[in-house]
Formats: structure tokens, sequence, C-alpha cells
């Protein structure tokens, strides 16, 4: 199997299905990330202008939905190349 089809077949499945309004925040978070802010400044800017998805973490959560948006800022860079 090639291994870019494992790579997006695992993607997709430590991603989940999301619907594109769930899409559209995570890519808020991920860009905020991009621009350096800490994980809890990046989520509260995204809850700012997706109110519908925000998300309320408490610090229990933290490190794992850290690690969440961690894999998707590497993920859409790896994209971001595949695509050049």
């Amino acid at each position: 199997m090639d291994i870019l089809k494992q790579y997006l077949e695992r993607a997709a499945e430590i991603i989940g299905e999301r619907t594109s309004d769930e899409e559209r925040y995570d890519r808020e978070v991920v860009r905020w990330l991009e621009k350096g802010k800490p994980i809890k400044k990046a989520i509260a800017k995204a809850n700012e202008k997706f109110p519908k998805e925000a998300l309320q973490v408490d610090d229990s959560l933290l490190a794992d939905v850290t690690a969440r948006y961690e894999y998707l800022l590497e993920h859409e860079r790896i994209m971001r190349r595949l695509q050049r």
C-alpha cells in the first residue's frame, strides 16, 4: 500500500468525522497556534469567532486537547507541503 494513502487513512481515523462548522472551528484554533499563541488563547479566539462550536476546556483535559490540536497543526502543514 502507498505510504501517502496509509498516512491519509490513519489521519482520517485520528481526526474523526467532523461537521463543516467543526472543521472551521478547528482551522481557526490551528491558525492561532501557527501564529505562536498558546492553546488556551487559540481556543479563546476560536470561541469568539465560532461561539456555537466553543470549547470549554478545564485543566484536566488540557493535555488531550493540546495533543489533538498539535496533531491537527502538523497535519495541516503536511497537507500544504503535499499540495505544492
